[in-house]
């Protein structure tokens, strides 16, 4: 292959360039200044990780995984991550293949970043060569490919439904300039490499396009508007990048490794906080998988309107989104880029000031320990187990029955775990809590520290350090005692149960299979519609600081329907909340796990 143009130059490349070189100018401007914002510690663990093979493997691993080939959204529906992936691993490899095409054929050109992208236009076919052939072939399948997902796209817009997606986010006018500019760089690009196949070669898809062409404008194509328009819609793009939803682009590629670092939300709209909301997608996934969404007053609350309204600064819905939230994590889970929706709003709570809770402030560790008799668990009942006492006579029943040694931390209530503080935003007061019960608790002699509610369970696992203690929830250690044999139960074989997974045990934690195993071993187990990561909020959580409970209603109902699907006799949670709140609506009985299990228990 030969160059048409000595110089390597023409101006139709100069929108490309000024546009390539505004997002790179502005990308490293941002990358910078949220680096800057990171906590000293933070910049380390973060500089430090990108040395370390493992962690390095992982941010390339992850990239190309979800950045790339949106494996994620390949597991919610096909046609959804055929769509993202075609556009992104198809726009990746077109670039790459036009690198490998300088490298082999004109290396002295590999230093004008421009050139691989307009290569078909600079070069003149000379001799056929293997590797041309071949390289023209993988051109015209991945823009192939590409197309593919562009159609797709514009399809998603009106039948957003045959993508498994119910509702779909309304764009701006930024958005819809860079969505439209976005379809139009491929399409472009085809007729730019179809109008110049005759003179810089192509394959199965532009050289019949090519002669189709000549059949009706003659030989003498006139190929210069299109390589403008071509090199003008991919400007456009890049200048609209920066202000749109398709920031996420770059900004998801220095989220993975920050994230892999081990970087938490610390300040709200700075720094990791920052990166959070500038890699959403503005997909709207998030939308139909939360559970408020059963609502259509709902529907702007949340997280892909939170992430757009903190790049706008809108300071009233930041507010209003933040503290309407349920806190379940739903959104995290489906998120393609597991943007952390509850973090989030957390850190938007933190902003406001708080006191410290008067009374708890009179609270004595020493005096609580005093009152603790010696024993092997120490059982915290918290606060919403305190409401349903039934519960708690449930859970020391079993401790009898399997003869465990325990004592009562919190028999006399008043002492609180910090979570609900915190879902607040009073951190100050949270960690006030903290404090205290660390110090009854590494002084209280025990082993183990038994939670029966998983909103207790969450922050002792996450926010406390108490080291050589065993911290389980009750729907572990009765499976543990079950399967030890130290429990001994009876199987009703014409039971049949189904297991409720509660946002904060299940996806805030990870543990799904001890509380079916424990339940396996009393009933037969049936499962929801939606179970595990995908479990429905039962709507009483107390992450929401402004829904009543009139307008969770609906919430509670949608999901008793997702939990009746099989018709079970009795459905089991293992959180006094999901319980208390389920039991006002289902025409059932709802049980905890330690209700199950007492009563299966010899």
């Amino acid at each position: 292959m030969t160059e048409r143009f000595a110089t390597g130059f023409h101006p139709f490349v100069l929108p490309f360039l000024f546009g390539m070189i505004f997002v790179l100018g502005y990308c490293l401007y941002g990358a910078i200044r949220i680096l800057v914002q990171l906590t000293r510690e933070d910049r380390r663990k973060f500089l430090i990780s990108l040395v370390t093979p493992a962690t390095a493997w992982k941010n390339v691993k992850d990239i190309f995984l979800n950045c790339l080939l949106h494996v994620k959204l390949w597991k919610r529906n096909r046609m959804l991550g055929y769509m993202h992936s075609s556009i992104a691993f198809g726009w990746f490899m077109l670039i790459v293949l036009g690198h490998l095409e300088v490298m082999l054929f004109l290396p002295h050109r590999i230093r004008l970043f421009y050139y691989p992208i307009f290569f078909n236009f600079f070069v003149a076919e000379g001799e056929s060569t293997i590797q041309g052939s071949v390289l023209f072939f993988l051109m015209d399948f991945f823009l192939l490919v590409v197309l593919s997902g562009i159609v797709l796209a514009i399809i998603k817009r009106v039948r957003s439904l045959w993508f498994g997606m119910r509702r779909t986010t309304r764009l701006s006018l930024l958005d819809s300039v860079g969505l439209y500019s976005l379809w139009a760089i491929f399409p472009l690009r085809l007729l730019s490499e179809t109008f110049t196949a005759h003179i810089s070669g192509g394959s199965f898809m532009t050289v019949p396009m090519n002669w189709v062409f000549r059949q009706f404008f003659g030989n003498d194509l006139n190929y210069m508007p299109t390589w403008w328009a071509y090199s003008i819609a991919l400007c456009v793009f890049m200048c609209v990048l920066p202000f749109t939803r398709y920031m996420h682009i770059p900004a998801e590629m220095l989220l993975i490794p920050l994230r892999n670092a081990g970087l938490h939300v610390l300040h709200p709209r700075k720094g990791y906080a920052r990166v959070q909301f500038y890699s959403c997608p503005g997909c709207g996934v998030c939308i139909d998988a939360c559970p408020m969404s059963v609502k259509k007053e709902n529907l702007k609350d949340c997280t892909v309107y939170l992430n757009r309204q903190l790049r706008r600064g809108n300071e009233k819905r930041i507010e209003e989104i933040s503290d309407k939230c349920l806190m379940c994590g739903k959104c995290t889970t489906v998120c393609q880029v597991e943007v952390d929706g509850p973090q989030m709003r957390l850190a938007q709570r933190s902003m406001r000031k708080y006191g410290i809770n008067p009374h708890y402030s009179k609270i004595s560790p020493e005096a609580v320990l005093d009152k603790l008799g010696s024993a092997h668990v120490l059982y915290f009942a918290g606060c919403m187990t305190h409401l349903t006492p039934a519960i708690r006579k449930a859970t020391t029943s079993v401790l009898d029955k399997a003869g465990v040694s325990w004592t009562m931390m919190d028999a006399e209530g008043g002492l609180c775990c910090g979570r609900p503080m915190l879902l607040a935003g009073r951190r100050e007061q949270a960690r006030e809590m903290i404090r205290k019960n660390t110090e009854i608790i590494m002084g209280s002699g025990c082993d183990v520290l038994l939670l029966s509610c998983p909103i207790c369970y969450r922050i002792f696992k996450e926010n406390y350090k108490l080291p050589g203690k065993y911290v389980v929830h009750h729907s572990v250690f009765f499976d543990e005692l079950i399967h030890s044999q130290r429990l001994k139960v009876q199987k009703d074989d014409t039971l049949k149960l189904v297991y409720h997974d509660p946002c904060e045990l299940g996806r805030g934690c990870g543990i799904y299979n001890p509380p079916r195993s424990a339940l396996s071993s009393v009933g037969n187990l049936v499962e929801a519609a939606q179970n595990r990561e995908a479990s429905i909020c039962c709507g009483g959580s107390l992450g929401s600081l402004s829904m009543n409970y009139e307008k969770r209603k609906d919430i509670t109902l949608n999901s008793l329907r997702n939990l009746t699907v099989e018709d079970p006799d009795a459905i089991v949670t293992a959180c006094p909340l999901c319980q208390a709140t389920y039991s006002a609506y289902s025409d059932r009985p709802v049980l905890d796990i330690s209700q199950a299990i007492a009563d299966a228990a010899k």
